[in-house]
């Protein structure tokens, strides 16, 4: 029995959050960021890196899990791409044969999900797998290394791996209706009067 090639798990935190007032890194006082990284780390992602951005290039200004690495993407603003590069980048430096993406505004994607889209990318002859939600493509999505430079090479602006993914026949489309919901948070919740 061959033993299970290593999965990078890259938190998408760089974003400046406008939409919801602030980076999403901080939300809720870091509670999604925590969520994100024990949901790659605990559905089998080993090392776990947040990729930060708006938030500036001193992770003291993050509350970030213990045992978490962490990249800061200086071009962070140019878009998607550019974190989406710098977490592969961060991957290959890593040496692991996967990378799964997470964005941090996703906070009830947990650990089941996780390993869920993960075992599938494994089992399959592509290697690439990501979660869907009622019919919609979301996250967490897994990437074997040998579509790294693809995937690098079509993420452009605000677009990631999104492009790269969609064209592809072989892609494993994994359905976690029953785990979570998988929809992203853009907008702070607002009390009950």
């Amino acid at each position: 029995m061959s033993p299970i090639e290593p999965c990078a798990g890259i938190v998408l935190a760089a974003g400046a959050g406008t939409r919801y007032g602030k980076p999403k890194a901080l939300a809720e006082n870091g509670a999604w960021l925590r969520a994100a990284v024990t949901a790659l780390r605990d559905g089998g992602c080993a090392p776990v890196i947040v990729m930060l951005g708006a938030t500036g290039p001193d992770p003291a200004n993050v509350d970030l899990p213990a045992d978490t690495e962490w990249r800061w993407v200086a071009d962070w603003a140019t878009g998607l791409s550019a974190t989406v590069r710098a977490g592969l980048r961060a991957a290959a430096e890593a040496n692991t044969e996967y990378a799964a993406f997470l964005p941090v505004d996703l906070p009830d994607i947990g650990a089941d999900v996780v390993a869920r889209v993960l075992a599938a990318a494994r089992a399959s002859d592509s290697g690439l797998a990501r979660a869907v939600f009622h019919s919609t493509p979301g996250h967490p999505a897994v990437m074997k290394n040998k579509h790294w430079e693809a995937i690098s090479a079509t993420a452009v602006g605000d677009t990631g791996g999104g492009s790269y993914l969609g064209t592809r026949q072989d892609m494993v489309c994994v359905t976690c209706d029953d785990l979570a919901t998988g929809t992203d948070r853009d907008f702070p919740e607002v009390a009950a009067q």
